[in-house]
């Protein structure tokens, strides 16, 4: 029986001048750029090759050249409002898991707005001009949304209280901070 042997490979691929989207890869070592249409880009991921954006003034980047991996993350370089709203989101979830079945699409609608705040802040950190203000505003509606549902299933007391009271008040934050990230004091 033949040996497997994993190996490593650091991918840069150059997106060529107007296009707009994601890097594709099979399985076969192949990259375009272009719009993903399918699973391709998270099996080679899954497979070991890290990916990595062309430098800077490389050829064929443009300004449309989406970033194929974000800005690593350490405790001096995150965002407040994301860890908090990860905080938040994770305890909705939580309170979501244990609904009865004939609340599931409620529980449902709260694991998807709760789970898209972090996310598009996240995403909106990665992103510059109208594009980051299009996703933070997003993330202070989905914020906004994950309340409502909690306050809901507060008043029908299907969660347990001190729980979702804290999830609101993390919520809360969370949308003071993306207010402030939407509306800077000049």
């Amino acid at each position: 029986m033949p040996a497997t042997v994993t190996v490593p490979v650091a991918v840069a691929v150059p997106v060529p001048t107007g296009r707009r989207g994601l890097v594709v890869f099979s399985l076969w070592g192949t990259a375009r750029g272009g719009r993903c249409q399918g699973q391709a880009a998270l099996r080679a991921v899954a497979f070991g090759a890290p990916v990595t954006a062309p430098a800077p003034g490389a050829w064929g980047v443009s300004m449309n050249t989406t970033r194929t991996t974000p800005p690593p993350s350490t405790p001096t370089h995150s965002l407040t409002a994301h860890e908090l709203a990860l905080e938040a989101a994770g305890t909705a979830v939580a309170l979501a898991l244990g609904l009865p079945a004939p609340l599931k699409s409620l529980a449902d609608q709260l694991i998807r707005s709760a789970s898209s705040v972090p996310a598009n802040l996240a995403e909106g950190a990665g992103r510059a001009g109208r594009d980051r203000q299009h996703h933070w505003r997003i993330a202070y509606a989905s914020a906004l949304e994950a309340d409502s549902h909690l306050r809901l299933l507060l008043g029908a007391g299907t969660v347990d209280r001190a729980a979702a009271q804290r999830a609101l008040e993390l919520f809360d934050r969370v949308r003071a901070l993306t207010w402030r990230l939407i509306h800077p004091r000049r």
